[in-house]
């Protein structure tokens, strides 16, 4: 698991618990300050010192740097994990049968019942805090007193000798009380700015919902305005339709009325036209010059007559009469797309002008 690779990362190679006042050598191992002291430093004494981790060699005495970006992480580690179970602290002078602990004296470091409590020492150096077993980590880890400060500058809790004749002198430093009192602020501060900031936060989110809702019902009943609208065109395409295949049902019959009634009157003609042909030729056929003149004289048989009308009708009736149909249709077309437009157009802007067809 993360969390476990994690803890496993946080704590000293020595003891194998959470690092406490971490300190980083050259070679940049990381381990507890008490825990890098108690280890020997030298190899086979020959004065040369050597990291416990990977065995690198110092002539000198390794400066002991401390790693606060670590000492941070191990606090903000243990701030979040949970306590898995609550450890019961026992009175550490009941040897008989154990009796719950209701304090711990910091410079006894023992944990002490009512009846022991009685009994303690009043004295300014026992310092009583809440049953804990965690004692050894209210001291300080080189001298050995109570952390009773602050050090600001470098975030970590620290002893009066710390501050009198350790590496803490000139720092900016405040008790633990104060120091506690400052960062509860700031933190109370801080929440109280994110309490505000999840409030904008919730009446955005509640805003946005609300306009989403609007937006639905708009959407739902822009969609129907369409759908009817589509479904009204749909009707006035179907009766265009109509009309059309009426008209050219209706016209494809007087077309065919008229041209059978001219072909009619052609076949009459072209009957006519044969008889002319076989007299002309009888009279062709004629020896006799006076008979032949008298029988031309009869009827101007090299110009017959022409029926009349008959190629003005072949061109009224037969001619492109869809042509003008067709210009209807386009013109029945364009009135419905420009009321489409007009439709989308002035809905929801015409709502001043009263009887708007368009329902605006």
């Amino acid at each position: 698991m993360a969390s476990a690779g994690l803890r496993r990362g946080l704590e000293c190679s020595i003891c194998f618990n959470f690092y406490t006042n971490p300190v980083t050598l050259r070679c940049g191992h990381k381990f507890c300050r008490d825990c890098i002291d108690q280890v020997p430093n030298t190899l086979d004494g020959s004065g040369v010192y050597a990291c416990p981790e990977c065995r690198a060699q110092f002539q000198e005495r390794p400066a002991l740097q401390k790693n606060i970006t670590l000492c941070r992480l191990v606090k903000i580690f243990q701030f979040t994990q949970p306590h898995q179970e609550e450890t019961k602290m026992w009175c550490t002078y009941c040897v008989d049968y154990p009796v719950p602990a209701v304090k711990s004296c910091l410079h006894c470091e023992a944990s002490l019942c009512d009846k022991h409590l009685r009994f303690h020492s009043k004295s300014a150096e026992h310092v009583l805090t809440e049953a804990s077993t965690s004692l050894k980590n209210r001291k300080c880890s080189i001298h050995k007193k109570i952390l009773e400060y602050y050090c600001t500058s470098d975030a970590t809790c620290i002893c009066v000798s710390c501050c009198l004749i350790g590496e803490h002198q000139g720092h900016e430093i405040k008790s633990l009380d104060e120091a506690s009192e400052i960062g509860k602020k700031k933190l109370r501060n801080g929440l109280q700015k994110l309490i505000t900031k999840r409030e904008e936060i919730e009446e955005r989110v509640w805003s946005l919902e609300d306009c989403w809702r609007k937006a639905k019902v708009k959407a739902a009943g822009k969609a129907e305005s369409v759908t009817a609208l589509f479904i009204d065109i749909r009707r006035r395409i179907d009766d265009v339709e109509k009309r059309i295949m009426t008209e050219f049902s209706r016209q494809e019959e007087q077309v065919s009325l008229s041209l059978s009634s001219l072909i009619h009157k052609l076949e009459i003609n072209m009957e006519q036209l044969s008889r002319l042909m076989r007299y002309i030729e009888e009279v062709c056929n004629i020896t006799d010059p006076l008979i032949f003149l008298r029988a031309l004289d009869t009827r101007n048989l090299c110009d017959p007559e022409e029926e009349e009308g008959v190629e003005d009708t072949l061109t009224h009736d037969g001619g492109d009469w869809g042509a003008e149909l067709i210009s209807r249709i386009s013109q029945t077309l364009s009135d419905i797309i420009r009321d489409i437009n007009v439709t989308f157009s002035c809905r929801g802007s015409c709502r001043h002008i009263t009887g708007c067809k368009h329902g605006c």
